[in-house]
């Protein structure tokens, strides 16, 4: 680290585990209602010790977890915070230190380095465990002949997606009731350096800027009036990327996804009680619908968009294949384009993915200081004016 920032860590418990798949009995509380699902949990590739279909209530690492926070060093309490969230199918934060830093440098805000439900350190050890991974991949390829880009980094998610989709939502949800709940824990004056009149912004990369807008578009108990979200690489709706990588997802489960999201989500509601509640009476399941599908509930979708496009900002990447550029411009300008968010392009001049977008090779390591600096820059431009 820089010798003037340090990196701190914090215990959290998630409170709203309860929602995930694997008991018969749910129970909201905003609408004081029991609700009754049973969900099947099967695979056709597995093996037992795994744990790859492990019940999502049960794991504990995604219950129980520490999150960092890389701040000012010797600062005693922060009133600026700037969450970071991250992308889809990550194990470990090695990519987002640096960035968190820059962030942090810049702007003197302090940074959390936030993990999406069973990602990073909320997943098993055993999803990341090579020898394991490599094996069940090898199944997984003879099981599906046809499949695409399945690797022992993605093969976990993929097949846990495959067999149960409505995962992405669960562990969406799951993820935005938690950052509520530790801003909750903030502003009650529970956090040893959160003060309890803090303002915070979201730095988002890929599918964490999903999670970003559900939050800032949605701006439960108000909490997000004010909070500026930053979206790179990101901003499009899920119809709108193309997820099948080796670093992300296999064919397989990207096709069960996207049939379970998009093709047939009107009749999959129909028989999900649990799904049918959070996504039709929460303002924040009807956000989360609405960046499920383009051509699906645009109105409001773009209200809320429009409503915030001064607070949201997005750099896009030219060769970015994953979350396309225009995609991007189609989602956050809307159809009509009459939605002034600020969408910025920029192409370095080297190769780059999506998934590693500063990637530095021996001959290429100054041209990526260079984009690296350019980009957080404009971030945290972003982030202080106003």
């Amino acid at each position: 680290m820089h010798d003037e920032l340090e990196i701190v860590e914090y215990n959290f418990e998630s409170s709203s585990h309860k929602i995930l798949p694997g008991v018969n009995k749910y129970h909201c509380t905003l609408h004081n209602l029991d609700i009754e699902c049973n969900y099947t949990y099967s695979t056709e590739v597995g093996n037992p010790n795994s744990n790859v279909d492990t019940k999502d209530i049960c794991i504990e690492e995604n219950r129980f977890y520490k999150y960092q926070i890389i701040k000012p060093k010797g600062e005693a309490t922060t009133q600026r915070v700037v969450f970071l969230f991250h992308g889809f199918n990550e194990k470990d934060w090695g990519k987002y230190v640096p960035w968190a830093k820059a962030i942090s440098e810049s702007t003197g805000f302090s940074v959390i380095l936030f993990p999406i439900a069973f990602h990073m350190q909320r997943a098993p050890k055993g999803w990341s465990n090579k020898r394991e991974m490599f094996k069940l991949s090898e199944m997984r390829k003879r099981s599906y002949p046809n499949v695409v880009h399945s690797t022992l980094s993605n093969v976990a998610i993929s097949i846990r997606l495959h067999s149960m989709p409505q995962r992405f939502i669960w562990s969406g949800l799951q993820t935005y009731y938690d950052v509520i709940q530790l801003i909750e824990e903030c502003k009650e004056g529970k956090h040893p350096y959160i003060s309890k009149n803090f303002e915070f912004d979201f730095f988002a990369y890929s599918i964490g800027g999903f999670l970003a807008q559900i939050l800032k578009l949605s701006n439960y108990n108000n909490y997000f009036a004010n909070s500026k979200v930053c979206l790179f690489c990101s901003g499009a709706t899920f119809n709108r990327l193309s997820p099948v990588s080796k670093f992300i997802l296999d064919s397989e489960a990207n096709i069960a996804l996207y049939s379970f999201l998009i093709e047939h989500f009107d009749s999959v509601l129909q028989k999900d009680n649990l799904l049918h509640h959070y996504i039709t009476e929460h303002l924040e399941g009807q956000v989360f619908r609405s960046m499920l599908n383009y051509q699906r509930m645009r109105d409001l979708r773009e209200g809320l968009l429009k409503k915030y496009e001064d607070q949201i900002y997005a750099i896009t990447l030219k060769k970015d294949l994953v979350i396309p550029s225009f995609e991007v411009i189609n989602t956050l300008k809307g159809a009509y384009r009459t939605i002034n968010i600020k969408v910025e392009e920029l192409d370095f001049n080297r190769e780059y993915i999506h998934e590693n977008p500063f990637n530095a090779d021996s001959g290429t390591s100054q041209l990526v200081n260079e984009d690296f600096k350019l980009v957080f820059s404009k971030v945290s431009d972003f982030f202080k004016k106003g």
